[in-house]
């Protein structure tokens, strides 16, 4: 049985949860009030954060998904986001519309990733 490891666990939720060779984030948000570009280059540095400290990279992502709160910002997240990927190491993805915490977070993405 493989153990399960918790980084920057709260009451509600831990950031990073990785099992065996399986890293799980949080959802990551920008900050309120930015323009979706702006948020998801955060959203993008955070887990670009998470997975080193959980000892991975961006080229092990093996899984996101991507919430927007309006799907008429598709087109804005998505020139930053294929700008981020590494090339050849695109994960599997998704991407839908969704009411976010707060009105004013206009992305969210969730993470799986593989060790490096």
């Amino acid at each position: 049985m493989s153990d399960i490891t918790r980084h920057h666990t709260g009451d509600r939720m831990s950031q990073i949860v990785i099992h065996g060779e399986t890293i799980y984030l949080a959802g990551q948000v920008g900050n309120k009030g930015d323009s979706v570009a702006d948020q998801t280059r955060t959203c993008l540095e955070k887990v670009e954060a998470l997975l080193a400290e959980a000892g991975s990279d961006k080229t092990r992502i093996l899984q996101t998904t991507i919430w927007l709160a309006d799907m008429a910002d598709f087109a804005e997240m998505n020139g930053v986001w294929d700008a981020w990927v590494a090339k050849g190491h695109a994960p599997a993805r998704a991407c839908g519309e969704a009411k976010l915490a707060h009105p004013d977070l206009k992305v969210e993405l969730l993470v799986t990733a593989a060790r490096a």
